[in-house]
Formats: C-alpha cells, structure tokens, sequence
C-alpha cells in the first residue's frame, strides 16, 4: 500500500496496533463527539486564492517564540509512545530534528528528558502541575539541566476525561515500560493522571512561570477570557486545545475556538493550536485565522507505530509538502502572508 497523507498512515497504524495501545491513542472521552468534532470543523472554513502572485519562491518556514522552524507545525506531545513503536520518543524527536522542527516531550512519556535531549532535536517540556509540588519542581528542573527551552505547561486536566476505550481494553504500560520522568511503571493513563494537581490555580501558574526560568505556554485554553487572564500573568504563549477530545467531551473544536483567542490576546502573545490537523490545508486555515502555527499528535503517532523515526519523518514531510502546496496555491509565498482576508466560513 502506498502512503500519501496522514489518513493511509492512520489506516496502516490501525491493521498495526493491538486494540489497547489503538484506543488509547484514537480514543476520546465520552461519546467522541468533540473527538470528531476536531477534525470535521475544518470543513466548516473555505479558503480565499489569490492569483497572479509570484510564488516562485515559496517558502514554509516561520518562527515560534523567536526560534527559526522549516514550518508552522510542531510535533505535540504524545504519552505512552513506547506502546507504538519500540523506539518510541527517541525516534519521534530525531525524526522532528530531521524535519527542522520543534518536538515536545509528555511528562508522561516513556522516554526520559535526557534520552531526548541527546537526539539534539529543538525541544519543549509539556509539564502537568503534581499534586505533590516538590515533584512539579523536580519535573521542571529535569527539563530546565536537558536543555529544553520551553515548557507547555497542561491546564484542561485536572481530572482523567472518562475515555471509555481505555475502560474497556484495560489499556496499561507493560512491565518492560515506564513512565521514564516518574520512574513508575505498571501504570494506566488514568493512573498517571491521579498523580496531577486538581487544584492547579492561576497563583500556582504564576509560581511556576516564576520558578521555570524558561518561557511558558498554557495548553490547554479554550476562552476568550482564560486567554487575556494568561496574558496578564505573563505567559509566553497560548495553545488553543482541547486535550485532542480526550477531556470534556462536547466542547467546541478548536478552530472554531481560534478566533476568539486570538482576538483576546490582541497581539500580545503568541497562540498556537492543536486538535484535528490532518491536511496542510488545515495548516493554512488555522494561519488564517490567527494562529502563529499548529502541533499535531496523532499524525505523527501514526507514522512512528508504522515505521518507527522513518514513519514520523515522512508523515512530516508529506505535512510539509501540502503546506508549501497550499501556500503556493492560495498566494502566499510565506505562512507570515496568509491573512484573514484568505479564509471564509462556509455559507
């Protein structure tokens, strides 16, 4: 079978994953309305060409956060990576490094900050606040002494989402796994869950950027208001996200959301977002709308359960080649040219 764009390599991974480690990773909350809803609502926005501009130097690189990335779309943080492919976060970074872009790490995943940080890839921490600080702080440092240089710090889960796939296949990391920043294994992902802070306030958000000494992003932020709260307490940047549908079910899709993010933080911070990517279409419709760029999880899963780094790296490229193609075709010869006027809703 020939691989041409994220949904081969989802169809692939699918026929290649045992049914616990799939639902974990396909899988949302509830009745996967929001899930659906993610990656549906793309449908829902039409682009604007315009024509006779030279695009003859089309280019797809941009910057997040002042750092210079071949294009708009950074690799999301993804737990658990270790039950895809045997490689797991390793492969996931160098194949990131390989695509010039940034790759995050999940606290919960299945290699350490430091196995990463020796790929050389350009790398975040996505942290989760524990209800035990003195752990949040040791997370932090681990990120800080291997070289990452931002943090994404989780606000949407201060409880599991009921993910009823999970509940079924009894998903858990086998013996031989652990989650390496924990150092625990035999967990479930609602297990792992049980170890965050419910009680995580905007004081504490405040106290974390303080202590980071790194510049930190809120994931996880799906109101106009929540956005110029975080802009007050001085984060780095907003991620528009709703956990990838794994949370509350029924929330809006995130490019629907965009919007009114965007136009709360008025420029004063970055927004990025996540939820639903599959085309370098959604790429551009996500610039248009007001995002500095996109993280995209489960694509990249799907080509590390395929073909381990070189699976990830090529559903990377194909992301790559459909950006510069939409780009070029929509008239932009940059993604710092897509603008409000290139997007529509659909009537």
């Amino acid at each position: 079978m020939v691989l041409v764009n994220v949904l081969d390599y989802e169809a692939a991974a699918a026929a290649t994953l045992g049914p616990g480690p799939l639902g974990y990773f396909a899988g949302g909350a509830g009745d996967e309305v929001t899930l659906r809803e993610n990656v549906a609502a793309y449908g829902r926005y039409l682009l604007r060409p315009r024509v006779l501009v030279d695009v003859g130097q089309c280019a797809t690189t941009t910057t997040v956060l002042g750092r210079e990335i071949a294009m708009p779309l950074l690799v999301a943080p993804v737990a658990f990576q270790r039950l895809a492919h045997p490689d797991g976060e390793v492969a996931t970074a160098r194949a990131a490094l390989a695509a010039g872009t940034i790759m995050c790490l999940s606290t919960i995943a299945t290699a350490s900050p430091a196995e990463v940080a020796e790929t050389g890839a350009h790398r975040w921490f996505q942290l989760y606040a524990m209800r035990d600080h003195a752990l949040t702080t040791e997370l932090i440092e681990q990120a800080r002494s291997c070289g990452y240089s931002a943090l994404l710090l989780t606000v949407d889960a201060p409880v599991p989402g009921r993910r009823e796939r999970d509940l079924r296949t009894a998903v858990a990391l086998p013996p031989e796994l652990k989650v390496a920043s924990l150092g625990r294994g035999d967990l479930t992902p609602a297990d792992v869950l049980r170890f965050v802070s419910p009680s995580l306030t905007w004081d504490d958000v405040e106290r974390i950027r303080a202590e980071a000494g790194l510049p930190l992003l809120l994931k996880g932020v799906q109101t106009g208001d929540d956005a110029r709260r975080a802009c007050e307490v001085g984060v780095a940047g907003i991620v528009v996200s709703n956990h990838g549908g794994r949370q509350l079910d029924g929330v809006a899709a995130t490019i629907d959301l965009l919007p009114e993010i965007v136009a709360a933080v008025d420029g004063r911070v970055e927004v990025l977002l996540d939820g639903g990517i599959r085309r370098g279409v959604d790429v551009v419709k996500a610039l248009a709308l007001g995002a500095r760029a996109v993280l995209v999880g489960r694509p990249a899963l799907w080509g590390l359960a395929v073909a381990g780094e070189e699976g990830v790296r090529s559903v990377l490229g194909l992301l790559q080649a459909e950006i510069l193609n939409a780009l070029q075709l929509l008239g932009c010869p940059s993604p710092e040219d897509v603008t409000a006027a290139h997007v529509s809703p659909r009537p």
